[in-house]
């Protein structure tokens, strides 16, 4: 089974042009989904889909994702608009609480969809009874289950893209995927970078975006002195594949657009490939 990931797509950034650089971005990965072979079951969009939340920008993604021959599921970030988001995306479901927090399964893993989106503040947030609804609905199935969020409740080291360890809905979070190992793997955005680590038990990783990336400096930073440090840098669009062998859960982070070809499996390289293919098939060792 393979999912695919894309994150932080910042659709409208450049809201009077219509060949935008986020678009283009964004058109390279869907094209490097689209050429994949074989195809990905299903992609999670996983936030930040749009700069600011316009409708028009919803309705350009819905316009993407409707042409994809897979089902897309979609997380909010921090500068999405949950009304608007709604408003073009009636179909996807919420909660409770009015939060786009819902579970799908596809194949054997289940996915929990959590809405970490505070509208007007930049970090995640959790309430604690968005924490109770993630509780219930991991005791209504134990199958191996992927977490899926916007914001990474995690400490990164970069500066100023990184999560107050005590803030409230990291604890309220940590309490719940502490019960439930049937937690394989966390997959957030955000970062705008790609990042993997263990967190209370399980795996979480952290996709690169489609849009531009952030510079990695692992200095100190001081809102009072603007040192000129890099914060945006135009690394190529990323996105992630996770594939699942039917034990493991396998994450890829990949680069979308066209890359030059070094290799190919012709004639010259097909000794190789034979070699490594004995060698695993051989003898134990």
């Amino acid at each position: 089974m393979l999912i695919a990931q894309v994150t932080d797509i910042h659709l409208g950034f450049q809201p009077d042009d219509p060949a935008e650089m986020n678009r283009k971005r964004f058109d390279e990965v869907v094209e490097s989904l689209l050429a994949l072979s074989p195809q990905p079951d299903l992609l999670l969009a996983t936030g930040d889909l749009t700069e600011s939340g316009s409708i028009a920008s919803y309705q350009t993604l819905k316009t993407i994702a409707d042409r994809l021959p897979f089902p897309v599921h979609f997380a909010l970030g921090n500068h999405d608009l949950r009304a608007n988001f709604r408003s073009v995306f009636p179909d996807v479901p919420v909660c409770s609480t009015g939060h786009v927090q819902y579970a799908v399964v596809h194949g054997p893993l289940r996915f929990v969809v959590l809405d970490t989106l505070e509208e007007g503040h930049h970090g995640g947030a959790l309430s604690a009874e968005q924490a109770a609804w993630l509780d219930e609905t991991l005791l209504e199935d134990n199958r191996p289950t992927v977490l899926v969020l916007h914001h990474p409740p995690i400490e990164t080291g970069n500066g100023w893209m990184t999560e107050d360890l005590d803030a409230p809905w990291v604890q309220r979070l940590a309490e719940v995927v502490r019960r439930h190992p049937q937690i394989i793997r966390m997959i957030t955005g955000h970062l705008h970078r790609a990042i993997v680590t263990g967190w209370h038990g399980t795996t979480l990783a952290v996709c690169p975006s489609a849009a531009p990336q952030v510079a990695i400096d692992f200095r100190e930073i001081d809102g009072e002195n603007p040192d000129g440090r890099d914060m945006i840098v135009a690394e190529m669009p990323g996105f992630a594949l996770h594939y699942w062998t039917g034990r493991d859960l396998i994450t890829h982070f990949c680069a979308g657009g066209e890359h030059p070809v070094l290799a190919r499996y012709n004639a010259r390289m097909q000794p190789t490939v034979q070699h490594i293919l004995a060698e695993r098939t051989g003898a134990q060792h």
